[in-house]
C-alpha cells in the first residue's frame, strides 16, 4: 500500500476507480501524529458504505505509518465484494456480521475505539419500522456491546431544521427538528447513545457530517451530472453544505480523541455555505454546458456552521476549487458511479 506523510489533495482529475479510492484513504500528517495518541484497536461499524472503507483502511494507514502496532477490523456483511477487497488489501480485518443479530453483535472483536457508521436511509418511505430499528434500537445493543469503549458515531445535518442561509448554518448546540420518519430516528439514534453514555459513563462524539463528496457520488456529482445531461436542476434546496471525503475520514477517526461523556456533538462539514446556482455555473463553465434551472431559492437549506470542527482540526485539506475541478474532470470523462443519489434537494423527509 501507498503511504505518503504530504498533505495530498485530489489532482485534477483521477485515473480511475482504484486511484480515487487510494486518494481518499490517505491520512494526514495530522492524523499520523495523533494515532500516536489513541489507544487500542479500532473497530469500524458499518464498514461497507459509502465512507466506511475510506475510515478503515486510513486509520491502519495511518497506524502503519505512526509505527504503531493496531488492529483495525472492519464490520459489514459485505455484500460488495469489491468492498471486502480493498480493505483486505489495506490490512483492515474483515468480520462479516449482521449487526441486527444479536448473536452476531456479542462475538464481535473488542476494541478501545469504535467508529459506529451503520445506518439506513433510502427507502424509508413505506419501510419506517425498519429505518426506526436500524436507526434507533441497534444503536442501543451497540452502546451496551461497546460500553467500555470510545464511540464516534455517525449522524447527520437533517437532525436539524432547514436553516436560514443567511445566518451561517446550524450549530451544535441549535434544538433539534427533524423533518419525516428519516431525521426523526436519526435524532433517535443520537439519543440513544446519549442515554447510554450517562448511564454507563462511555465518551461518545455524535459526529454530524453534512455532506460528503468525492467524483462518484454526492452534491457536487450530482450537480454536475445534470449540468452535462442537461437536466433540470431544482433550485427550492438552493445551497447546501459540502466536505471532501478524505476529510471526513480523517476527521473521524481523530475525533475518538473529542469522545466524551455526555457525548458532544460535533458539525463535520466544510466552511462555505454553498449556492447551487453558483455550482452550476461553475460546471458549465468546466463542462461546456449552460446549466437549465427550476423554481427558485427559498432562502433555507440544509446547511450547517463548521466553525467548531475547525477550531479544533483546522480547516479541511481540500477546497471548494479543488472538488469542483476533481468532480468536473469526472465527469466529462463518463466516470463511474455509485448509483446512490444524496436526494439533499428533498425538503419533506422523504427518503
Amino acid at each position: 500500500m501507498s503511504i505518503t506523510q504530504e498533505s495530498r489533495p485530489p489532482s485534477a482529475a483521477f485515473d480511475g476507480v482504484d486511484a480515487i479510492e487510494d486518494a481518499l484513504a490517505t491520512p494526514s500528517p495530522d492524523l499520523i501524529e495523533a494515532m500516536s495518541t489513541i489507544d487500542g484497536d479500532i473497530v469500524v461499524l458499518g464498514v461497507g458504505g459509502k465512507v466506511g472503507p475510506s475510515v478503515a483502511a486510513m486509520a491502519k494507514r495511518a497506524a502503519e505509518a505512526a509505527g504503531v502496532h493496531k488492529h483495525v477490523f472492519g464490520v459489514a456483511r459485505f455484500t460488495d465484494p469489491r468492498s471486502r477487497e480493498f480493505l483486505e488489501r489495506n490490512g483492515v480485518e474483515c468480520v462479516a456480521a449482521d449487526l441486527t443479530d444479536d448473536e452476531q453483535l456479542q462475538k464481535l472483536p473488542d476494541a478501545a475505539n469504535v467508529i459506529y457508521m451503520a445506518g439506513h436511509k433510502f427507502g424509508t418511505t413505506g419501510n419506517e419500522s425498519f429505518t426506526w430499528s436500524m436507526n434507533s434500537y441497534l444503536p442501543g445493543r451497540v452502546a451496551t456491546r461497546y460500553r467500555d469503549s470510545r464511540i464516534v458515531a455517525f449522524s447527520t445535518l437533517v437532525t436539524y431544521p432547514l436553516a436560514d442561509v443567511t445566518t451561517g448554518g446550524s450549530r451544535e448546540n441549535d434544538p433539534s427538528g427533524p423533518i419525516g420518519e428519516y431525521a426523526a430516528s436519526c435524532v433517535g439514534r443520537e439519543r440513544i447513545f446519549e442515554h447510554h453514555s450517562k448511564q454507563f459513563g462511555t465518551p461518545v462524539l455524535l459526529f454530524r457530517l453534512g455532506y460528503s463528496i468525492e467524483t462518484r457520488y454526492g452534491v457536487l456529482q450530482e450537480i454536475a451530472q445534470a449540468v452535462k445531461d442537461g437536466v433540470e436542476i431544482p433550485l427550492e434546496m438552493g445551497h447546501a453544505s459540502v466536505i471532501w471525503q478524505r476529510d471526513v475520514a480523517d476527521y473521524a477517526i481523530r475525533s475518538l480523541t473529542l469522545t466524551q461523556s455526555p457525548p458532544r456533538r460535533l458539525n463535520i462539514t466544510g466552511p462555505e455555505i454553498v449556492s447551487i446556482r453558483w455550482l452550476a455555473h461553475r460546471f458549465g463553465e468546466k463542462l461546456g454546458r449552460e446549466p437549465i434551472f427550476s423554481g427558485r431559492e427559498t432562502g433555507t437549506a440544509y446547511v450547517m456552521d463548521g466553525s467548531a470542527l475547525q477550531a479544533e482540526f483546522g480547516f479541511p485539506t481540500t477546497t471548494l476549487s479543488t472538488m469542483i475541478d476533481a468532480v468536473a474532470a469526472w465527469v466529462a470523462d463518463s466516470g463511474d458511479t455509485l448509483g446512490k443519489p444524496t436526494k439533499f434537494q428533498q425538503r419533506q423527509g422523504l427518503f
